[in-house]
């Protein structure tokens, strides 16, 4: 199966608006309208269609078969277990993976709602049929709502205390060799911390004006060789042994990367938690697994 050109498929998605009454502008935002992102083949088609109503879409969703072959669809609104976001709730999504790796991600907005969905900064306009954007045009696209942004003293705080005292915890998973509560409160709450830190550390070196990416996808980009060598070192397998180097590594990173953050946003780095916590874990690391008492 031969994949559908970006041509292609930029002039199904228009052609299909067209052909319904009820849709009345086309938007776009993701990544195929930030234009500090290399286009790839894998690039999601991330459209808005502007409705009047949603009724007419979603009582009978046979009406997106018009764009393809699928692979698989979810429709977030309709799931149970996997519901979509609060700010969601007043709009309607397919998220479509076709059979020949082009995928769209469709939310049908209905026009009154339009304004909380055009706040980002990524969205453009492709067509509009009812001129809703002839008296507020939105401004060129840039990746301005993902910018990281510089923390309140009382945020850098927090983000310090979160992973320290779920270090503190994590001892005794590590102590008792629960490996699986291990490794997903390793990654959940302690490297999410961490990365949250590594978001402010490469803002502080840029100045607060990059986008460190999803997940911290353009990590790469923005941190100096040797922190980005020691960050993809923070993730072990599930060897228990691989596993406690990795937490020392992760504290080392932590403390290096905050006390950056610190000095330059004139913040106080918690220096006494980080010790105590510290000479605790490898106290833990330690204690033979029979010890009747910790101290």
């Amino acid at each position: 199966m031969v994949s559908r050109s970006e041509r292609e498929m930029m002039e199904l998605i228009i052609s299909v608006a067209a052909k319904y009454p009820g849709i009345l502008s086309v938007l776009q935002d993701g990544s195929r309208s930030n234009p500090n992102v290399k286009k790839d083949i894998f690039q999601d088609y991330d459209i808005i269609y502007v409705v009047d109503s949603l009724t007419p879409f979603i009582q009978d969703h046979s009406w997106i078969d018009v764009f393809g072959q699928r692979m698989i669809l979810q429709m977030p609104e309709d799931m149970e277990l996997y519901p979509p976001s609060p700010e969601l709730k007043d709009a309607f999504s397919y998220l479509i993976q076709f059979m020949d790796g082009n995928r769209i991600d469709l939310v049908l907005v209905p026009v009154e709602k339009l304004d909380f969905f055009t706040s980002d900064s990524l969205c453009q306009v492709l067509w509009d049929k009812k001129g809703l954007f002839l008296d507020r045009p939105l401004p060129a696209p840039s990746d301005k709502s993902y910018i990281v942004r510089q923390p309140s003293s009382r945020s850098f705080s927090d983000c310090c205390n979160e992973f320290w005292y779920t270090n503190s915890g994590l001892a005794k998973g590590l102590w008792r060799g629960e490996t699986t509560l291990i490794m997903e409160l390793f990654h959940q709450v302690i490297h999410e911390a961490l990365r949250q830190m590594m978001d402010w550390y490469i803002g502080c070196k840029h100045g607060f004006a990059v986008n460190p990416g999803k997940f911290g996808k353009n990590y790469q980009q923005y941190l100096e060789s040797k922190i980005y060598d020691k960050w993809l070192a923070t993730y072990p397998d599930a060897d228990l042994n691989n596993i406690w180097n990795a937490v020392y590594l992760t504290m080392t990173l932590f403390r290096e990367t905050a006390m950056y953050v610190a000095a330059r946003l004139g913040y106080e780095y918690p220096v006494a938690e980080d010790s105590a916590v510290t000479a605790f874990m490898q106290h833990v690391q330690q204690l033979p697994k029979d010890a009747a008492q910790i101290y």
